[in-house]
């Protein structure tokens, strides 16, 4: 096929399109496929895309951005013009009927990485932000503080940063901060996505099973992860969190200089004086036991002051300075759906959280209710990932979930999504919770249990939603109707 190597994606050799081509992305409303969307639109071509499932805050970017989207796959969206190039996501299946169109009419297509790579990293540093937590909000960090030190850095993050509105740019030479995803690239390419990026750094956050629907174990997961940093140079940097046991395995296998950080008190970045209040957090730094100043930031919990510390330790070996990584991590607010308050009503608060991992959801409870207390807390759960569909974080999620008072989870959407015998029992999580003496409700989906959710709520309460989609909207409906009882 011309243009096409043997694997059958774009050589990344050729040339990039002339401006002014028709790109398409297959499933485009993904976070990561819409800033890509986003970038390619910033480079001046002609960008389309399709998917199933839009909804905001995706949806509502990319028509700020009036890129046209068809809602569900067809092969008559490559049609008048016909794509130059299709981008693929990994939402895509082989037997997708669009995708297959791609390759009857000899379309060259790439995987989502594959055109990060060709499009945004080939004239840029890589700096690259992995790990099972923190990469989004990290990445958000790091971000502004390469700004507050007068860069304008390229990004692409894996939702919208509050500093900009949107999760991604284009930006200026010399670097491009991008995360890392560990998860497949797609159908035709196996490769975990981190594996394209060729980073110059990397900050590795957290280390922890998921994606079991594609790694079978631990092992697995960590020899990926010790791919990508084989990948960095040696006048490279790891900087790496040794409170997880399977970062510290990972480090062996570093080329680079490696910068400890963590909660550890051999690790070489660390933190003490955590003090948190519903307007963020303030804690000091030490650099080899030694003063390095105070930090104080809109972000709150200690999973925020660790990500901290990894993003200081990679800005120190960059060269920037001191006033500048103060100045970037005060005026970092995060990442639209982490720990996001969408609106206070008749004194209940509504916070939306990307949580799913059982880790991510202890963690972001823990947070809330130490800059909320002595409220109550209450957490809505949606087991929607293809992990928590599985049976193996159970008994995780009970533990995760008992630092609220009141929880109300929902069915597990499209349970046949997981195997037959290992799929998740959202009744028995529930009735597990019930065990523990903790007040939990079952609903069939978000409207169900915003209806439920409205009857028991109390004025003074703090609401976390917790799913990596869009939980049927629970978050608006809740919202509109504390609006209506009030």
């Amino acid at each position: 096929m011309k243009g096409m190597n043997e694997q059958g994606f774009r050589d990344p050799k050729k040339p990039l399109p002339p401006k002014g081509s028709r790109i398409h992305l297959l499933g485009i409303c993904g976070t990561g496929m819409c800033a890509l969307a986003g970038i390619l639109k910033q480079m001046g071509f002609n960008v389309t895309g399709s998917d199933e499932n839009l909804y905001p805050p995706m949806s509502d970017l990319l028509r700020r951005l009036n890129i046209d989207v068809f809602k569900g796959y067809d092969p008559s969206n490559l049609d008048n013009p016909e794509p130059i190039l299709a981008i693929i996501g990994n939402v895509i299946r082989k037997d997708n009927p669009e995708a297959q169109a791609v390759f009857k009419r000899e379309i060259p297509y790439m995987s989502f990485p594959q055109a990060i790579a060709h499009f945004c990293l080939e004239t840029r540093v890589p700096l690259v932000v992995a790990g099972t937590h923190g990469k989004t909000t990290t990445t958000s960090m790091l971000v502004s503080i390469l700004r507050a030190d007068s860069w304008r850095p390229g990004f692409m993050a894996g939702g919208l940063l509050r500093l900009t509105g949107t999760g991604f740019d284009f930006g200026e030479p010399p670097w491009f901060v991008i995360e890392g995803d560990e998860y497949g690239s797609a159908f035709f390419d196996k490769q975990p996505k981190f594996m394209h990026y060729k980073p110059e750094a990397v900050i590795l956050t957290s280390l922890e099973f998921d994606h079991a629907d594609i790694y079978k174990d631990m092992k697995s997961l960590i020899e990926a992860f010790q791919k990508l940093v084989r990948q960095i140079p040696s006048t490279g940097l790891l900087a790496a969190c040794i409170d997880w046991p399977g970062v510290c395995e990972v480090i062996k296998a570093a080329p680079c200089w490696v910068m400890t950080y963590g909660t550890r008190p051999d690790a070489q970045w660390r933190f003490e004086d955590l003090r948190t209040n519903k307007d963020g957090s303030t804690f000091t730094v030490y650099y080899l036991n030694k003063l390095w100043g105070e930090i104080k930031t809109p972000l709150i919990g200690e999973h925020n002051a660790v990500n901290a510390l990894g993003v200081i330790a990679l800005s120190h070996w960059l060269g920037v300075m001191p006033d500048a990584v103060l100045e970037g991590l005060a005026n970092c607010h995060g990442v639209k759906r982490r720990q996001e308050l969408l609106g206070e009503i008749n004194g209940i608060s509504v916070i939306d959280d990307f949580a799913h991992h059982p880790t991510a959801v202890r963690e972001t409870l823990k947070a809330i209710r130490s800059s909320y207390r002595p409220k109550r807390l209450v957490a809505a759960f949606e087991p929607r990932t293809n992990t928590s569909r599985r049976s193996i974080f159970q008994n995780s999620y009970v533990d995760a979930l008992s630092n609220a008072d009141l929880i109300f989870v929902r069915e597990v959407p499209n349970p046949e999504k997981a195997p037959e015998g290992d799929r998740f029992s959202s009744p028995k999580l529930v009735d597990d919770l019930k065990e523990k003496g903790k007040e939990a409700y079952l609903g069939k989906d978000g409207i169900q249990l915003c209806n439920m959710m409205v009857e028991k709520l109390l004025p003074g309460d703090v609401v976390v939603i917790l799913s990596n989609g869009p939980f049927e909207g629970l978050s608006s409906c809740l919202l509109e109707k504390l609006k209506e009882k009030s």
